[in-house]
């Protein structure tokens, strides 16, 4: 090997022999303690978590106590147009507003003179399971159908 590479490689490593020398701390604990070094670790990862899930959990439970019966602007209905476009049939107080919504642009189309009544029985969006189900049926019976 020549000296031209041994000289760069010793002359990159003495800024972190140096830092190691002033902190005073060696790379590894004197005592040789490192099992429990890392069990505190991950003992102190574990509250952050933990700490974590608690206050989504909390935050969650704080927004279900909220009123949201009162709000001024309610969405009546919603329909996708595209993969970034939605239409959005909105209430404020007695009048329905038809919105056109695209990136970076809402579009007032019509002011309805008579509110649309949208029965409350089956929701707007089911949830993710539901509508796995749902599809994975229709495909089980599209299967029956061709054999």
């Amino acid at each position: 090997m020549s000296r031209a590479p041994l000289a760069l490689i010793t002359l990159l490593g003495l800024p972190f022999a140096a830092l190691a020398a002033e902190s005073g701390t060696a790379a590894l604990p004197a005592n040789g303690n490192l099992g429990a070094q890392i069990g505190q670790m991950l003992l102190g990862l574990l509250l952050v978590i933990g700490l974590i899930f608690l206050l989504a959990w909390l935050l969650r439970r704080v927004q279900q106590i909220g009123p949201h019966s009162n709000q001024a602007i309610k969405l009546v209905s919603s329909q996708a147009l595209g993969p970034r476009d939605r239409l959005l049939l909105v209430q404020v107080g007695r009048e329905q507003v038809l919105l056109g919504i695209s990136p970076g642009r809402i579009t007032p189309l019509h002011v309805l003179a008579e509110p649309v009544l949208v029965a409350d029985a089956e929701p707007a969006s089911p949830e993710f399971a539901q509508r796995l189900m749902e599809l994975l049926g229709k495909d089980k019976d599209k299967d029956k159908d061709k054999n």
